[in-house]
């Protein structure tokens, strides 16, 4: 499968997210479905990796991929808890919008910290997103 349908899965389980995440965390304290969440994606992730192991799946990594897996996982929790505060208290059809304003930062970022061009058709892409995000958490 293409890069393009994997972003699409992701995006349609995103979307699924987001539903499921605003009724779960109904009634019970955010941090809480948060962690419970969590749970759930590290035996998951963790029987997905092992159960589609090739031969040199789980090698000992460097130091510098412990380092940034270990920083992305702590902003992967710091987003999620927030998140997942902002459904508690939030309508679901607004968090989630506000929430893709990360395609926005990573257009940027990209550029900023991995070379990545910044092109005429991402700057408008993501004055796009950005528009759109303000007109539906406003609405």
């Amino acid at each position: 499968m293409s890069w393009i349908l994997w972003a699409l899965l992701s995006a349609l389980f995103a979307a699924a997210t987001a539903i499921l995440a605003k009724i779960g965390v109904a009634g019970v304290d955010s941090n809480f479905a948060t962690a419970i969440r969590t749970s759930v994606v590290v035996v998951f992730t963790w029987a997905i990796a092992y159960a589609t192991r090739g031969s040199s799946s789980f090698v000992n990594p460097a130091g510098r991929t412990w380092l940034f897996l270990g920083l992305s996982g702590i902003a992967t929790g710091l987003s999620w808890l927030c998140y997942f505060h902002a459904l508690q208290i939030g309508p679901a059809s607004r968090v989630a919008p506000i929430d893709k304003l990360s395609v926005v930062l990573v257009i940027l970022c990209s550029a900023l910290f991995l070379g990545e061009p910044l092109t005429g058709p991402k700057l408008f892409g993501g004055l796009l997103i950005f528009i759109g995000v303000v007109v539906v958490a406003r609405g």
